[in-house]
C-alpha cells in the first residue's frame, strides 16, 4: 500500500521562483489531475482506501454492522463530507498523504502509511508529526551511516475559498514543534508495524530512535496545500522561517490544483464506492 501509483505522475514541479521572506527556497509543484483517466483513477482511490482501511479487512471488520462495504467506510471510517471536523478533516488528510506520496515519488523518500488506520474518532486528525520520510545514505538500518536522513513534514491545506490564508506559515509554525514529538511519532509508527507483523519495516525505523552512536541528518519540512483559486505567490513569499529551530535544514512545499475540495469529496467516494 506505500507504493504510490499513477497518480503522482501528475504532480509536476513548476518553475516558479518563489522564496520565503527569509530567502529560503519555495518548490512549487501543480497537481494536474486526469479526470478522464479512470484507471488512474481507480488505483488512486485504492492507495487513498487503504490508508485508512486495507482492502483485505473490511469484510471482517464490516461483519456486524449489516453495512455494505461503501456505507461503512462512509459511515464509519472515513472523515464525513458535511458534518461537524469532517470537511476539514478530509482537507489536512488529503493535504499529508498527498506530501507523503510527493515525498516518496519525487524525492526518493521511504515513508510508512500507519497515520490513519486506527483512527477512534474519524472527523479528528490523529495526533503527532504528519508525515515523516527516511532515506538510508548506505546498506540499510542493520549498518546505520551518517548519511541516513529523517525528514519530518508538517502540512495545512485550504482546498475551497476566494482569499488565500497564511497556510504556509502555519505549517512552518507547526515544523517546528516536531522536535518535540519525532520520538513519540517514530515510537507509534514502530508499534503499529510491529502490529502488522512488518518487522523489516519496524528496524527500519528504529534507527532513527536513538541516533546517538552513529548520527543521522534531520531534515524538517513544512507544506500548504492549495486549490489553485487560493494560490497566492505573493502570500507564501511572506512566510517567515527565522525561528525555525533547524531552519538550515528546512524544505519548503507548495502544491496547488483547481477545483480541489470538490476533488477530495470525489476521491472519497470512490474509494468508498469501488472497495
Amino acid at each position: 500500500m506505500t507504493q504510490t501509483t499513477t497518480h503522482t505522475a501528475w504532480l509536476k514541479k513548476t518553475r516558479a521562483k518563489v522564496q520565503t521572506a527569509d530567502g529560503i527556497a519555495i518548490a512549487v509543484y501543480e497537481l494536474n489531475i486526469d479526470h478522464s483517466d479512470d484507471l488512474a483513477l481507480t488505483l488512486w482511490a485504492k492507495h487513498f482506501r487503504e490508508h485508512y482501511c486495507l482492502d483485505a479487512q473490511i469484510d471482517r471488520l464490516r461483519r456486524g454492522t449489516k453495512k455494505s462495504r461503501a456505507q461503512y467506510l462512509t459511515d464509519l471510517v472515513f472523515p464525513d463530507k458535511s458534518e461537524d471536523f469532517g470537511p476539514a478533516t478530509r482537507s489536512g488528510d488529503f493535504a499529508e498523504i498527498l506530501i507523503a506520496d510527493l515525498l516518496e515519488s519525487q524525492l526518493g523518500f521511504w515513508t510508512p502509511r500507519t497515520r490513519y488506520d486506527d483512527k477512534l474518532v474519524r472527523n479528528e486528525s490523529p495526533k503527532g508529526t504528519d508525515v515523516l520520510g527516511f532515506k538510508f545514505g548506505g546498506a540499510g538500518p542493520s549498518k546505520p551511516s551518517k548519511k541516513d536522513t529523517l525528514i519530518s513534514f508538517e502540512s495545512k491545506a485550504q482546498l475551497s475559498g476566494k482569499k488565500a490564508k497564511a497556510r504556509l506559515q502555519d505549517a512552518v509554525n507547526d515544523s517546528a514543534k516536531d522536535v518535540y514529538r519525532i520520538s513519540e511519532s517514530l515510537n507509534a509508527m514502530k508499534r503499529r508495524l510491529i502490529a502488522r507483523a512488518d518487522d523489516e519495516g519496524a528496524d527500519r525505523v528504529e534507527r532513527f530512535q536513538d541516533g546517538l552512536e552513529v548520527p543521522y541528518l534531520r531534515m524538517s519540512g513544512a507544506a500548504a496545500v492549495f486549490c489553485s483559486s487560493v494560490y497566492d505567490s505573493n502570500q507564501i513569499s511572506k512566510t517567515d522561517c527565522t525561528g525555525h529551530e533547524n531552519v538550515d535544514n528546512l524544505m519548503v512545499i507548495v502544491v496547488h490544483s483547481a477545483t480541489l475540495m470538490t476533488f477530495v469529496h470525489a476521491l472519497y467516494e470512490r474509494a468508498a464506492n469501488e472497495a
